[in-house]
């Protein structure tokens, strides 16, 4: 009877000192992913932690409206160049930005009067195969009207063959060139545009690319440069081989620009405006 007693006190101590022990999970049954969970954030910790991620957000938004957003990555071009002659030649390339633009200083800018040009112009256009030699003055002194008229026919647009009286100042700046470059033909590679799009000066009769046979573009953009008193845009295309000289809108400042672009990549899909010249020319008003 005694025995039995120590027996059943033996079994009932041995299954409570077990009994916590078996409730644990082993460590290698819990597996690396098991972590002890943290600390439930007290109510005001959580709050400030959400007006600290609100405040964050919302200068980042700030940020993007004042950038513009995502910032646009400037079209590059390859230029090369080779340096040396022969065995010694070397060639090299680099990446410049597609169009490389900039105002120009009132101090920069011509100061004297322009000299009054001969008046002389030798014109000629691929784009019609016409040309014209005319002088765009009067033995008075005042414009000749059927010299002009000549010279917007050739300036007409190549897409619609419509045609504008072109700003007759760009007629007198175009004589002096010819003037400076000892009266040698001009060739007038753009003139009026009507399929252009309305900033653009040859939409508004008062740009021209043009260059010269048998002389460089970086000579003519020099002195057409040193034409400029003020509200002149001036720029130069390596790539295409010619020059634009423009006449800016009222109040515009004088603008310079090297633009890399080959040939037509700057022509889109044509402007839905209705072709024709049934209209009479008439003067651009800016």
């Amino acid at each position: 009877m005694l025995r039995r007693l120590l027996l059943v006190s033996a079994l009932a101590f041995g299954v409570t000192a077990v009994a916590p022990a078996a409730l644990e999970v082993p460590a290698a049954e819990a597996g690396p992913s098991a972590k002890p969970r943290p600390a439930a954030k007290a109510p005001a910790a959580k709050a400030k932690a959400k007006a600290k991620a609100k405040v964050t957000s919302g200068k980042a938004a700030a940020k993007r409206t004042a950038g513009g957003g995502k910032k646009k990555k400037s079209a590059k071009v390859k230029l090369c160049s080779t340096k040396g002659t022969g065995k010694k030649a070397r060639r090299s390339c680099s990446f410049v930005k597609e169009f490389q633009g900039h105002g120009v200083a009132r101090a920069k800018l011509r100061t004297e009067p322009l000299p009054r040009p001969s008046g002389a112009i030798w014109l000629q256009t691929p784009n019609f195969r016409e040309e014209v030699q005319v002088n765009i003055y009067r033995e008075d002194g005042s414009f000749d009207d059927e010299a002009l008229a000549a010279l917007d026919e050739l300036f007409r647009c190549k897409r619609t063959g419509e045609t504008r009286a072109v700003d007759p100042r760009l007629y007198e700046q175009l004589s002096r060139i010819s003037d400076h470059f000892g009266g040698k033909q001009i060739e007038l590679v753009s003139g009026f545009r009507f399929a252009e799009r309305d900033s653009s000066r040859h939409f508004h009769a008062s740009a021209m690319d043009i260059r010269i046979k048998g002389v460089s573009i970086r000579e003519m953009y020099d002195f057409a440069e040193s034409l400029d008193g003020g509200g002149m845009g001036i720029g130069i295309y390596p790539r295409s081989g010619f020059i634009h000289v423009d006449y800016r809108a009222p109040g515009d400042p004088s603008y310079r620009w090297t633009d890399y672009s080959g040939p037509g990549s700057g022509s889109g899909k044509k402007r839905g405006k209705k072709p024709g010249r049934t209209a009479p020319a008439k003067r651009p008003t800016s």
